[in-house]
């Protein structure tokens, strides 16, 4: 197991888009600090320059790539091959990309602690009481690591539209379709209260977690779940994606 995590990792250091992401991500966070506006010091602060929303977009390319890549060049059956179970391979794509994930929300909140120094913001101390009667410090740690859960919920769905599908183009198109647009079909039929208590168990609204946390008022008029109920579904249908995508992995033929 240790082996091919290190072999997917290895692939991983090797794509150019693994090291061109930073970058984009830097850019993107730059462009939401000048589109918010200079007074929102705090809430750029929190969601460091909405970065989660940014990450995401960067990991369903990543991730989409991981499985389909392989799948059309072949270079699976190498894979397969030299690993005693299929387990192992599918496993490891995981844990890689959970390890890109934890990498781009550390350089996140690097990037924010460099971003709240320029001119662009506000300047607001970090011990400023904000949300949830907290530090604002605390604020945003807290909601990077409720967008780790968030994100592999995301690449978990990701990579089980990889294994039905293995053109490369079409599962990143599907990918933000289902993931984006998705999201705001949602939030409309969530409005209508039409079946509304059904809908709002569905996996799409689960995907809203990290938002809640840090916009509670706004994003529950949405979602009807609370944070802890939203936190609960991102689990669950997690290990749900994850389980069915290796089913269907393991019966795959090459």
């Amino acid at each position: 197991m240790i082996s091919n995590v290190y072999q997917e990792l290895y692939k991983l250091a090797h794509k150019k888009i693994a090291w061109i992401s930073p970058l984009i991500l830097l850019i993107l966070m730059i462009v939401t600090g000048y589109t918010i506006g200079f007074g929102e010091g705090r809430l750029l602060t929190m969601v460091s320059y909405d970065s989660p929303d940014w990450i995401t977009l960067i990991l369903v390319i990543v991730g989409a790539t991981t499985f389909s890549m392989e799948f059309q060049n072949n270079a699976i059956l190498t894979l397969l091959y030299k690993s005693p179970n299929k387990i192992y391979v599918y496993l490891s794509k995981h844990v890689m990309i959970f390890c890109y994930d934890i990498l781009l929300h550390v350089l996140a909140i690097l990037f924010t602690i460099g971003l709240r120094y320029t001119p662009m913001n506000a300047h607001v101390a970090w011990s400023t009481i904000y949300r949830y009667q907290q530090p604002l410090w605390e604020n945003m740690l807290k909601t990077s690591a409720i967008d780790l859960l968030t994100t592999m919920l995301i690449i978990s769905l990701v990579f089980l539209l990889s294994c039905l599908i293995n053109n490369n183009a079409i599962v990143i198109s599907v990918s933000f379709l289902v993931v984006f647009m998705g999201q705001a079909i949602l939030a409309g039929l969530l409005r209508s209260r039409k079946f509304s208590e059904i809908i709002k168990w569905n996996p799409l609204n689960m995907t809203n977690l990290t938002r809640e946390y840090y916009n509670y008022v706004t994003y529950y008029e949405t979602s009807r779940l609370s944070i802890s109920q939203l936190s609960f579904g991102t689990i669950a249908y997690m290990l749900l994606f994850f389980v069915l995508g290796y089913l269907i992995f393991r019966k795959k033929r090459f």
